[in-house]
This record gives structure tokens, C-alpha cells and sequence, in this order.
């Protein structure tokens, strides 16, 4: 069984650089994949398309973490993706 199965991660950055490989690695231990980015949505569905092709599931969702409302909608688009138990506390 896979480390991070079942759980979703959310990645702030995580289209490029060192967010792109924390992604990456999530996923590949088993996490569902929030690749947040703030202004580059093609390095970010890269990342996606990555995961995707390995295997894994990944969402891109645009945000700015510095802005509540939408670090909210990032949080909502998890649980619409990928359920609305997807971020629970366990």
C-alpha cells in the first residue's frame, strides 16, 4: 500500500521547480494531487499531465494563497474533484 493513498495533498507552486517535484512524489505515493499555481497554468498542467500519465490524479487549480477567498475556491475545487471528505482531518 501506498503512503499518501486515499489522502489528497494540496501544493501551493506546485507547477514548477521544487513544488513540481513535491507533486510529483506525492503522487506517486499514492496522493491525489491539488497542483496549486498563481499565474502559470501551463507549468501546472504539465505537472498534472505527469502525474496523470504515471498514473496518479491531479487537478490544476489557480490561486492566490495570499487571498482568502481564494484559497477557499482551491479547497472546494479539491472537494469537487475528488469528494467532499477529500480534506477532512483524520
Amino acid at each position: 500500500m501506498k503512503r499518501f493513498a486515499g489522502k489528497v495533498a494540496v501544493v501551493t507552486g506546485g507547477g514548477k521547480g521544487i513544488g513540481a517535484g513535491i507533486s510529483k512524489r506525492l503522487a506517486e505515493d499514492g496522493a491525489a494531487v491539488v497542483v496549486n499555481y498563481a499565474s502559470s497554468a501551463a507549468d501546472a498542467q504539465k505537472t498534472v499531465d505527469a502525474i496523470v500519465a504515471a498514473g496518479g490524479k491531479a487537478i490544476a487549480v489557480q490561486g492566490d494563497v495570499s487571498k482568502r477567498a481564494q484559497v477557499t475556491a482551491v479547497f472546494e475545487a479539491a472537494r469537487k474533484a475528488f469528494g467532499p471528505s477529500a480534506l477532512t482531518k483524520t
